[in-house]
């Protein structure tokens, strides 16, 4: 089963015509997902990849295709007016991919969101992918899954790769790999998701890879710690990162204590996640819960 998405999964892509958007479009298409349309303002009669029409607006595709779900590659300043256009479309599930939208622009957004039925992935995620369903809406890359019963949620979109190619090398297939995004704005909460985990009855447990910034690994290990029935392992990354200085994602900067590894680390543990080590033992300690839980 997994979550968010599967078999009734019908894809637009915002940007479908530009490099980025067209590059990945397809690579969804491959993999076995259900694109049905795309949207580019002023192309819209246009098709994309022999049998994917274009549209001038979300509205439009939305009435022409059904489609329930967005998947957003439009540049920076324009990202924004795209989230908009997919909730007031109300298409019930949208992942933007895109990184650099600032931040003054998310708030709106965010305001919108939490008033609305839709909810975003992302922004500056590499989206989500169920292998059971061939259905991947993002940039993962759809080789290295193997569908089976692990959940991963990650802030870190290579990580996220490397916890999953560490998974399939031992045969452990995944349920479903959700990345939320490293910016300080952003949709879906790691809290969010875990509770989807816990709900779906085709996840045993979960592999859960933080960062610093923020306290959203915190309010997750409140989640876990009171709620959370499944096995979650958790690796926290960003151990060495000197305070005030900004590591790779744009929401992973240390801001006070409860922005480091440490704190985050010892929150998790405190709620009863089991540590991962570090990058190299993501694979092998999902292995060791797996033996125990089975």
């Amino acid at each position: 089963m997994g979550i968010l998405l599967d078999e009734h999964s019908r894809i637009l892509v915002q940007g479908i015509t530009g490099t980025e958007g067209s590059f990945h479009a397809k690579a969804c298409k491959a993999y076995g997902t259900n694109v049905v349309a795309g949207v580019t303002p002023g192309k819209g009669g246009q098709v994309f990849d022999d049998d994917i029409p274009v549209f001038d607006s979300v509205e439009q595709a939305v009435k022409e295709t059904a489609a329930n779900v967005s998947l957003i590659f439009v540049p920076p300043p324009f990202a924004a007016d795209a989230i908009t256009e997919s909730i007031d479309a109300e298409i019930p599930l949208i992942a933007c991919i895109t990184e650099g939208i600032p931040v003054h622009d998310m708030i709106k957004v965010r305001r919108h969101v939490d008033r609305s039925p839709v909810r975003l992935i992302g922004p500056n995620c590499p989206g989500m992918i169920n292998p059971a369903a061939h259905c991947k809406v993002g940039i993962m890359p759809g080789a290295i899954h193997l569908p089976g019963r692990v959940g991963v949620v990650s802030r870190s979109g290579t990580l996220t790769y490397e916890a999953v190619g560490q998974l399939t090398s031992l045969g452990i297939g995944q349920s479903s790999c959700v990345g939320i995004g490293g910016d300080p704005i952003i949709g879906t909460s790691f809290a969010e998701v875990l509770q989807l985990y816990d709900e779906d009855p085709e996840t045993d447990m979960v592999v859960f890879i933080g960062e610093i910034g923020g306290s959203m690994e915190q309010q997750a290990a409140e989640y876990i710690k009171n709620h959370m029935q499944k096995p979650v392992c958790a690796l926290i990354v960003g151990a060495s990162a000197p305070p005030g200085k900004r590591m790779g994602h744009a929401g992973a900067i240390i801001t006070g204590h409860s922005a480091t590894s440490e704190s985050k680390t010892a929150a998790l543990k405190d709620a009863g996640v089991t540590i991962i080590p570090s990058p190299a033992d993501i694979g092998t300690t999902a292995q060791n819960i797996l033996e125990q839980i089975n």
